[in-house]
């Protein structure tokens, strides 16, 4: 090369050179444009910590507390047997409890004892049940005796009324209607009345009427209590029912 192009070359060389761009009218170089950096969304587990370490407000109890109790025993608060009795008692009649006391008719034609019965009552309506749905026949149950309880084919209606009493060892044996009229105490009982007159006598038990009359018609001598009239009758009731 001629000593005279040096020069020139150097200038050359001095130029500034664009790479991966291109220069512009001005001479400046122009950069590419770049996107703005991608920033991932913050972690959520760290601002579940966060607020974790924060100091929480103290929280004001919703329930009262329990307390352990075993299986058996009862809810806290709730009424006991006696408390229940009482309101039942309440409910239903009183200070008598008369329908805590009342007597059923099972689908049989027998009486169904109450639970709250005394040991009498019970002896005395379990004999009524032995012979509430024998026949009737007047004199039945007057004339054949087996120790102190006497027994029958049939039952008039004071043969019946006595049967169910000396069960109950109100009776040595068997009345008419006639003496019943002067049995016991007079007025009504808690447990049992005796209804009685010259020609008929019956008896009304736990709220039940023991009666041969009607038996024909529903095949047991025990009935409703108010299905017929008490007038006429001597009303008598045993000690201590």
């Amino acid at each position: 090369m001629p000593p005279r192009a040096l020069p020139c070359l150097l200038v050359l060389a001095a130029l500034p050179i664009g790479a991966c761009g291109s220069a512009s009218s001005s001479g400046t170089v122009r950069a590419w444009k770049v996107e703005d950096p991608y920033l991932p969304p913050p972690d959520p587990s760290t601002l579940a910590k966060a607020k974790t370490d924060a100091p929480a407000a103290e929280a004001e109890p919703t329930s009262t507390p329990t307390v352990a109790r075993g299986d058996d025993a009862p809810a806290m608060g709730a009424p006991s047997d006696a408390q229940i009795a009482a309101e039942l008692r309440e409910a239903y009649g009183g200070k008598g409890g008369t329908n805590l006391d009342q007597a059923a008719i099972d689908a049989n034609g027998l009486a169904i004892v109450p639970d709250t019965a005394p040991r009498k009552l019970v002896a005395l309506m379990h004999a009524a049940n032995d012979v509430a749905k024998k026949p009737y026949v007047y004199g039945g149950g007057h004339g054949r005796v087996a120790g102190e309880i006497w027994t029958d084919s049939a039952y008039d209606c004071s043969g019946s009324v006595s049967y169910a009493l000396a069960a109950a060892g109100y009776l040595k044996g068997p009345e008419t209607s006639g003496t019943l009229m002067s049995f016991g105490k007079p007025g009504p009982g808690k447990w049992v009345t005796i209804y009685a007159n010259a020609g008929h006598t019956f008896m009304v038990v736990a709220g039940l009427r023991f009666d041969t009359s009607g038996r024909q018609n529903t095949g047991t001598r025990w009935q409703p209590a108010n299905a017929r009239s008490y007038a006429g009758f001597t009303v008598r009731h045993p000690v201590g029912l």
